[in-house]
């Protein structure tokens, strides 16, 4: 079997190899643009997860800075007037086991 059946199966005259030539580059030029539509979705993929990630991190970066506030309320409850400590504290940690659902 030959490695060009294509051109192998066309008339060997100018005007046949030429048309060949110009569907063969036509059909380049398709597969070409399929090529780079598909490395620019992959591109915007890893730029999707890499977005993904850094939200992810803020999100336990946020958590943590969240048990620290927790914390420091726990301790100082008897010194802040006008919020429901007991409340806020409730809903941090209710907050916190919806987050992990």
């Amino acid at each position: 079997m030959s490695d060009t059946p294509i051109s192998d199966s066309t008339p060997h005259n100018v005007g046949d190899l030429g048309m060949l030539c110009r569907r063969l580059e036509r059909e380049l030029n398709a597969a070409n643009a399929i090529i780079r539509q598909q490395q620019l979705l992959d591109e915007e993929n890893l730029r999707l997860k890499d977005r993904i990630k850094r939200l992810e991190d803020n999100i336990e970066n946020l958590k943590d800075a969240g048990d620290l506030v927790f914390i420091w309320l726990i301790y100082n409850r008897s010194h802040i007037g006008g919020l429901d400590v007991d409340s806020v504290l409730r809903e941090w940690k209710q907050a916190k086991k919806e987050a992990k659902l």
